[in-house]
């Protein structure tokens, strides 16, 4: 049986990883025994209903039956129901954990029989899909979400399963929801973290160990026996050495040597050097933040382009660019019919990205794209042209 392991950023039951997991489930053959771990989400009130709506996505658009290993809270070592749960989860050719805390799945897991049959399941054969939460686990150091995000505690890691250091030998942090754009006006990308504080915990990185991020509905699958790893989904797969990106697109394949290497540090295929204050360089933030507070998203998109235009713009701008773009992007999103309202704003960020398309800077272009999906407007290249509609 092959050894697979794949790490999604988001999305884990949506319509774009169905054929994803159909593909995982047809390598690993029609005898398989699947299985859910609870955990990550074990201490919200609708634990029952998440658990049902992922076996019902695995029934009827994947095809396959999951049952569900219960572990929703870390019990006495002698626990007899426990014990069951845990044969089970030992027993299964397929795992799989999805949204929730990390932190209280680490805090569940602690000193329990899962990591060991995760690990056991990547070395004897089987498969692991991990996402959101869970997939947080998986790297040798985990980021707390709710506790620095929502309570406010400064950034800091938390050890992980190290999963993919055991199945892989990287020594990496896993951050899925690596493009995430709910925040608005404020900077939620890297899991909530925003680039102040993922630049705080890169700070706090081990000596060689580095970021693997995975943009939300995108996933990467690692084939351990061959060592080739795919992208799958919408987004992209990024390596982050202290600033510096590695960034693969959807529908590309690459080997963990090669994530290896760009971990190290060693000639990364677009990087971007982390934005420094310069003072000789106007930074229009203020203008920027002004506009969306008054709801002028067209002045503040504008504010962008001509930062963007600028020909003294050093290339570390180019970041800037791109978070200050996030914003606006996320403004926009309204759920109701707005096309007019936003089709001089819409056209203006199309230039930008052409812009970036043909100076072949395909992260930047594919951020936009992104940034726009997530605010409910569809972006499509065709033959004729660039064609768009406001989607809610």
């Amino acid at each position: 049986m092959p050894r697979i392991l794949t790490i999604l950023g988001s999305g884990e039951t949506s319509p774009t990883m169905v054929t994803p997991h159909q593909r995982t489930f047809a390598r690993l053959g029609s005898d398989v025994r699947a299985v859910l771990l609870d955990s990550p989400y074990g201490f919200q009130e609708n634990a029952d209903e998440l658990t049902e709506k992922a076996q019902q996505y695995f029934r009827e658009s994947v095809g396959r039956e999951v049952e569900a290993v219960t572990f929703r809270k870390a019990p006495a070592p002698d626990t007899t129901a426990h014990a069951v749960e845990m044969v089970r989860l030992r027993a299964a050719d397929w795992v799989f954990a999805g949204p929730g805390s990390p932190s209280y799945a680490l805090r569940t897991w602690a000193g329990s029989a899962v990591p060991e049959a995760l690990h056991a399941r990547l070395r004897e054969g089987g498969a692991v899909t991990f996402a959101s939460a869970a997939a947080l686990t998986l790297g040798a150091l985990t980021i707390p979400v709710y506790e620095v995000y929502k309570v406010g505690e400064d950034p800091y890691w938390l050890e992980g399963l190290d999963v993919v250091g055991a199945a892989t030998g990287l020594d990496v942090a896993v951050v899925p929801h690596w493009n995430n754009a709910e925040g608005g006006t404020h900077d939620t990308r890297f899991c909530w973290q925003g680039e102040r504080r993922l630049v705080m915990l890169e700070d706090q990185l081990r000596d060689g160990a580095f970021v693997l991020g995975v943009d939300e509905h995108t996933g990467l699958v690692m084939d351990l026996d061959s060592g080739a790893c795919e992208v799958v989904g919408r987004g992209t797969v990024v390596v982050r050495v202290h600033g510096d990106e590695w960034v693969v697109p959807t529908g590309e394949t690459i080997s963990i040597e090669q994530i290896a290497e760009h971990g190290r540090g060693s000639g990364a295929a677009t990087p971007e050097p982390r934005p420094t204050p310069d003072p000789t360089i106007h930074w229009p933030d203020g203008e920027i933040d002004a506009a969306l507070e008054q709801g002028d998203v067209a002045t503040a998109a504008s504010v962008v382009l001509d930062a963007l235009q600028d020909d003294a713009m050093p290339d570390e701008g180019r970041r800037w660019v791109r978070s200050r773009l996030a914003k606006v992007i996320a403004a926009i999103g309204e759920p109701v019919d707005v096309t007019d309202t936003v089709r001089p704003l819409v056209d203006l960020i199309l230039s930008l990205r052409a812009q970036a398309r043909a100076e072949k800077r395909w992260a930047e272009s594919d951020t936009i794209r992104d940034g726009l999906a997530a605010a409910g407007i569809e972006v499509r290249d065709t033959p004729a042209g660039v064609e768009w509609e406001v989607r809610r």
